[in-house]
């Protein structure tokens, strides 16, 4: 049986897109069948593995109720990685899902079939703690959490962990942290480095081992619609991935 997981943090501009695209490429560049499950209204996700922002049936669709996730997705342009797309339609998400029954498990009952057929599901959530964050919450067994290495990035991950244990007591008891990743990590400066011991110290082994560097290939890759892999299989990005890739799955 495939995990699901969503990849959150209330904070916006701290990697979430970039780390579920290249950790989803590197999980199926490792064997693993993944999909990319894009909760944005942005689409970010989406064009990165190169799809078009019109590609239909979309994650509003699931939301709707009008097809599973299972249905929804669509083979990128990497081996074993497949994609349920965004819609702009998301933003109606926010004002149409409270007027539904249940409507923070809309997305759990639309799943389908994706733990049997995937061995993962990473999900993007949007940088807002809206409905549709929530639906993910409830829907995932496991959670990944991107921090940018800057300090306020630190009081985002304290409220977001807030959200998270609200979320356990109320909604899914059986919601997990897998990790926190720091992101956008400049080594050469003493900032960087202060905000990863902080985090470590605070946080523990909750903190994957492996840190994600700032890079300007890391950048580039979304305009070419494919991840770092495929991009530039040689830089620090990608070896970053890879490396983060292993790690989450030896956690599980």
């Amino acid at each position: 049986m495939g995990l699901i997981y969503a990849v959150a943090n209330q904070k916006g501009g701290v990697g979430k897109t970039t780390t579920t695209v290249n950790l989803a490429a590197a999980l199926a560049s490792l064997g693993q069948k993944i999909l990319v499950a894009d909760l944005d209204q942005q689409c970010n996700a989406t064009v990165a593995l190169g799809l078009d922002r019109a590609t239909r049936p979309s994650t509003y669709e699931v939301l709707s109720g009008e097809v599973t996730l299972a249905d929804a997705a669509t083979l990128s342009g990497s081996d074993n990685l497949w994609v349920a797309p965004a819609s702009r339609d998301l933003a109606g998400a926010a004002v149409e899902l409270p007027q539904v029954e249940d409507p923070n498990y809309r997305l759990r009952e639309q799943l389908g079939p994706v733990r049997e057929i995937y061995d993962a599901v990473l999900m993007d959530c949007p940088p807002a703690l809206g409905p549709v964050t929530v639906n993910a919450l409830v829907a995932a067994d496991r959670v990944i959490v991107p921090v940018q290495a800057e300090y306020l990035a630190l009081e985002g991950l304290a409220e977001f962990r807030e959200t998270m244990a609200a979320v356990r007591r109320d909604l899914n008891p059986g919601l997990e942290l897998a990790g926190i990743v720091v992101t956008m990590h400049d080594e050469r400066t003493r900032l960087a480095q202060d905000v990863e011991r902080d985090l470590r110290e605070h946080f523990q082994g909750d903190v994957y081992r492996n840190v994600i560097p700032r890079t300007v290939r890391l950048a580039e890759a979304p305009s070419y619609g494919i991840p770092i892999i495929d991009y530039a299989p040689a830089s620090r990005g990608a070896g970053a991935y890879l490396a983060l890739a292993n790690e989450v799955q030896s956690r599980g």
